[in-house]
């Protein structure tokens, strides 16, 4: 059980391309055992459950006992906190030495980020090399429809864990190709809280938001816009069907992040992707020369 955010990453999986779903030749990323050879990920393994998001849940009575348990909880949260930090900064410093331009898109499920993925490779593949890891709970479902558009794409399987961390990126970047002025997307598990907390190494969080949620989502989960620099709202084909406040939104997204960058898009249709396009364009530009 992660102390941090209570999920139970126990079997994280990485699948080469190529090979099926849960077949055996795959590197396992096992949170019980990297605490024992790595002392990675301190998932506060004596089965207490034991869990915090970032110290609030502490001072809802009842939740948590007080006193020396609730200290204990925020030292391991922070220890943990530490070590995926140590191990973000090391992918962050190889990536840049490669000239590499990384992204970690983050979105709740259903926003439609592996089409808004799909659409752009399919865009930006005849100008950049890129290359994907995909993370997912089960299956390589996205995995394979990112192949399909001819980008090298990794999968990770995190089980019942709910997000990727920096541990997880540092072994795919062992098998994905790094080319000098390419970007590595990495499509992390959908889910609006928990990877707000663990950088991977990337140059920026784009967080992705559909126009079929709620425009007040930025002000339910604030941590993740305001560790984001750029919001996507997606699904603008959709605006004429909906009673969906696109200015509210971004106005809700800005009380919580002032600095966030926001494009209104449509991975569908295409509309508003062109911004997108050039903003990755100029970054990776940028990262290549560095």
């Amino acid at each position: 059980m992660c102390s941090v955010c209570g999920c139970a990453a126990d079997s994280a999986r990485i699948d080469a391309p190529g090979e099926a779903p849960g077949q055996t030749g795959a590197h396992h990323h096992d949170h019980h055992d990297h605490h024992d050879r790595h002392d990675h990920h301190d998932h506060d393994h004596d089965h207490d459950h034991d869990h915090d998001h970032g110290g609030d849940a502490l001072a809802l009575g009842g939740v948590h006992a007080p006193g020396v348990r609730a200290e204990r909880m925020v030292s391991i949260e922070r220890d943990i906190l530490s070590k995926n930090n140590a191990y973000a900064a090391a992918n962050r410093a190889r990536l840049r030495a490669a000239g590499v331009f990384a992204l970690n898109l983050v979105s709740s499920p259903g926003s439609g980020k592996t089409t808004l993925l799909v659409r752009t490779i399919e865009a930006l593949r005849d100008r950049l090399p890129i290359a994907v890891i995909e993370g997912d709970q089960q299956t390589s479902n996205d995995a394979q429809r990112i192949r399909a558009t001819g980008a090298p794409a990794l999968q990770i399987n995190t089980g019942r864990g709910c997000h990727l961390d920096a541990h997880m990126i540092a072994h795919a970047l062992d098998r994905v190709p790094l080319a000098r002025g390419g970007v590595l997307f990495i499509e992390n598990v959908g889910n609006l809280v928990c990877p707000a907390s663990f950088d991977l190494g990337e140059a920026h969080k784009v967080a992705v938001l559909s126009t079929t949620e709620g425009e007040d989502k930025p002000l339910k989960y604030p941590d993740m816009f305001a560790a984001a620099d750029l919001m996507l709202l997606n699904k603008s084909d959709l605006l004429p069907h909906l009673d969906f406040d696109s200015a509210a939104c971004v106005v809700n997204a800005l009380r919580v992040n002032p600095r966030l960058q926001t494009m209104t898009v449509s991975a569908r249709s295409g509309e508003g992707m062109q911004l997108f396009y050039d903003w990755i364009l100029a970054r990776a530009s940028a990262a290549a020369a560095a």
